[in-house]
């Protein structure tokens, strides 16, 4: 009997986890082919940060987000997730909800999580709990980088400051307007639309570039250092960092600024582009942007 109920048990399907994929396709830029996920996870494992670049309005994309945190979890334990939508402010009560020394609610009330958290990053968190991993709220807040702070007085909004709100952003700053970062944000600046009166004259968004500029960089500075942060445990965990595209894309921003505080660290980033159709995908034209680039099938309206 008991050899029959052993060789019942061993036939029996265990009971997985289920996985988050959407359709998807992965371009590993070095060897310009189109790989498989899991190897695209395997390869991500195997480096001391990794960031993964987002639109932040791809539900697939978001899925698939979630899909590479439950792969890399079959390869490693010790991991720590960080991310953009959350600000140092909250880490206290983040960590206290990880902790499960508060209820959801109020963590929710008490750390000003974006609008699509339900859907976007409340599977990423709750993924991060039940592995007992850190979860780092690396960004600075905005209202030290909004009109009332950076982007309208500079960044003497922050350095200036001699309070315990000092510490809510990066300890330093290196903010150059020569390198191929600042011309981009420039260009992606010039397309942004500025309200609904007239357009600014030339000097005048050069002026408001300048300041959204110093901004976006006190922002990848703060989450640069909250990266190398919770990189120098002594348990030299893997970091995985997700932030919007433009934070990482082309290794700039603040994949730039956690290489210049982690030089010897093994960085891949990885870049997730909604596409219409998987048929039409020139990768190789593409492949500077990441070293792997995570193509997503966008929703029909």
């Amino acid at each position: 009997m008991i050899h029959l109920l052993l060789l019942y048990a061993i036939q029996q399907p265990v009971a997985a986890q289920p996985e988050s994929w959407a359709p998807h396709r992965v371009y590993d830029s070095h060897h310009k082919e189109f790989k498989d996920f899991e190897t695209l996870a395997t390869e991500a494992a195997k480096a001391d940060v990794v960031f993964l670049g987002e639109q932040h309005d791809d539900p697939g994309t978001h899925r698939m987000e979630l899909a590479l945190l439950q792969s890399i979890s079959r390869r490693r334990s010790n991991v720590v997730l960080a991310l953009e939508m959350f600000e140092r402010d909250v880490q206290p009560i983040l960590s206290q909800y990880l902790a499960g020394q508060i209820p959801e609610e109020a963590f929710l009330k008490g750390s000003r999580p974006w609008p699509a958290y339900q859907t976007d990053y409340r599977p990423l968190i709750e993924f991060a709990k039940a592995q007992g991993w850190k979860v780092v709220a690396g960004n600075v807040p905005r209202t030290l980088v909004g009109m009332g702070g950076v982007a309208g007085k500079g960044l003497d909004a922050i350095t200036q400051r001699n309070d315990s709100t000092r510490a809510w952003a990066a300890s330093e700053f290196k903010c150059p307007k020569d390198d191929d970062y600042f011309k981009r944000f420039g260009v992606t600046m010039g397309q942004h639309p500025m309200g609904n009166g007239p357009p600014p004259t030339k000097e005048e968004l050069a002026s408001i570039t300048e300041k959204f500029y110093l901004a976006q960089c006190a922002k990848d500075e703060t989450m640069a250092e909250s990266i190398a942060r919770a990189r120098s445990d002594a348990s030299a965990p893997l970091v995985i960092h997700y932030n919007g595209d433009f934070h990482s894309d082309f290794g700039e921003g603040t994949a730039e600024r956690t290489k210049r505080r982690l030089p010897d660290a093994k960085i891949m980033i990885i870049t997730a582009i909604p596409v219409t159709s998987f048929d039409s995908v020139d990768a190789k034209s593409m492949r500077k942007q990441a070293d792997w680039l995570l193509f997503t099938l966008k929703q029909r309206p």
